[in-house]
């Protein structure tokens, strides 16, 4: 089994509406893994029915209990994220500026104060269009810990992709090349770094091979928008030559790709005969 993490160093490249039409060809090869957990969006063209869903913890938030705390001020002079406030001789902690290192509880000699294991998002497992499954999770409301989200995404996809004799798992990473990125792309067996011909476009193309590299992960690149900056395309090209990065498909700038996010669907359910050739080929160069 090989995880294959489709990813991008900016957002607006049209990584997810790539992503949703892989699985549309390969729908029978691979189980689907959002990895996006902080905005994730693969699900509004998927349209997963649920089957099981399962809370996610992480990190901890301290709570101070006012029938044992004495006043003594002592978590008040450690905390280094003024997450501790004193009102009327008392002492609560803000919720939002705790960090949860427990530096608080450790002088706290009453035992006053607990370190609560977070809540912070859900994750799924459904069956999806085209017949897939799709693993994927929700973070809630400015929680951290999305790289840790993201490996718990990962862990539970493979499970099922062995459960479902699958080969492989697409994993629709986040834009980027920070912590959710870094979780994504651990134990990964090849790299889609999907880009645009604009000056963001070029570094940010850059920054996410460095990265993989880092990972020692084969890359391949797919060029969208192609047509828009013929000049920084040919800036692109030198880089995957430079780099030894395979040039999966230069696909031309077209509104197909908004049309069909704003409908809920992939490319080939718009348009099969213009679209299919483009991902199949793509597909087949991964494989």
């Amino acid at each position: 089994m090989k995880e294959i993490v489709v990813i991008s160093g900016k957002g607006g490249t049209g990584k997810t509406s790539l992503s949703a039409s892989l699985s549309y060809v390969a729908a029978n090869e691979v189980v689907m893994a959002d990895c996006d957990v902080d905005a994730a969006d693969l699900h509004l063209i998927l349209k997963p029915e649920n089957q099981y869903s399962e809370d996610f913890y992480s990190g901890f938030k301290a709570e101070i209990n006012p029938e044992y705390c004495q006043s003594c001020g002592a978590c008040f002079s450690v905390c280094r994220f003024e997450a501790i406030l004193r009102k009327d001789d008392r002492y609560e902690v803000k919720y939002l500026d705790c960090e949860g290192c427990g530096y608080c509880q450790h002088v706290c000699l009453a035992e006053a104060i607990n370190l609560r294991e977070q809540k912070v998002g859900l994750c799924h497992i459904a069956d999806a269009r085209f017949g897939c499954k799709l693993v994927h999770a929700e973070l809630g409301i400015g929680a951290d810990n999305s790289g840790k989200l993201v490996a718990k995404v990962k862990r539970d996809a493979n499970r099922v992709a062995k459960e479902n004799s699958k080969d492989y798992i697409l994993v629709d990473g986040s834009p980027g090349i920070g912590c959710p990125v870094i979780s994504s792309l651990s134990g990964a067996a090849y790299a889609v770094l999907v880009t645009e011909p604009s000056l963001s476009g070029l570094e940010d193309l850059k920054r996410v091979w460095e990265l993989s590299a880092r990972f020692r992960i084969a890359c391949g690149c797919v060029i969208n928008k192609a047509d828009v900056n013929p000049e920084i395309t040919a800036m692109i090209k030198d880089i995957l030559v430079e780099k030894d990065i395979e040039l999966l498909s230069e696909i031309p700038y077209d509104e197909d790709f908004p049309r069909a996010i704003t409908k809920g669907l992939c490319l080939m359910e718009l348009d099969q005969a213009k679209w299919e050739p483009y991902i199949k080929q793509i597909w087949e160069k991964i494989r």
